[in-house]
């Protein structure tokens, strides 16, 4: 399924997918991304089944699809965030839904309206965990996977506050 971006992209983004998918670490995943929006909000991954990605029964590999898509929402919302805010990764998980035996596509979208509760949240919390999830489909729009992402969100004023605390704490036993 090839996504129609919501938004458009720039050839700042375009030198960054570039970037991204000659990076060893995500080159080796054989995840590739295709499209990244402007404002990071829509970003597109396209997964190969091929030597690299293909597992012992010949079909895609888990392992493949799992890290493909895994610094993708922490990514966005530490771009879209900015400086005054701290995201970590604090979980991930993968549902499969059938054996991919071909290319496979996936989206994550941050919507202005997500962005806005988020942003909203951490006046009144501080911090928290968000759940995201996005799919792994086919040309067609047939699921494949699931893969669902649990990531800690906080100011950075209160994050490093926290820190500080811990370390004392830390010190005087």
């Amino acid at each position: 399924m090839m996504f129609v971006p919501k938004k458009t992209t720039s050839f700042k983004m375009r030198l960054f997918a570039l970037v991204m998918n000659l990076f060893p670490t995500y080159r080796r995943t054989g995840g590739r991304a295709t499209f990244i929006a402007a404002d990071f909000s829509d970003v597109h991954i396209r997964l190969k089944l091929g030597w690299g990605t293909r597992n012992y029964v010949g079909t895609m590999f888990g392992g493949s699809m799992a890290s493909a898509a895994d610094p993708i929402y922490m990514i966005q919302l530490m771009r879209m965030l900015g400086s005054d805010y701290v995201v970590w990764d604090k979980s991930a998980n993968i549902r499969f839904r059938r054996p991919g035996d071909r290319t496979l596509y996936i989206r994550f979208l941050i919507t202005d309206e997500l962005l806005q509760r988020i942003k909203t949240r951490i006046l009144t919390e501080q911090e928290f965990d968000i759940e995201l999830s996005a799919d792994w489909v086919d040309k067609e729009g047939t699921v494949y996977a699931t893969v669902g992402k649990v990531l800690y969100i906080a100011s950075k004023a209160f994050y490093k506050e926290k820190q500080r605390n811990r370390k004392k704490i830390k010190e005087k036993s």
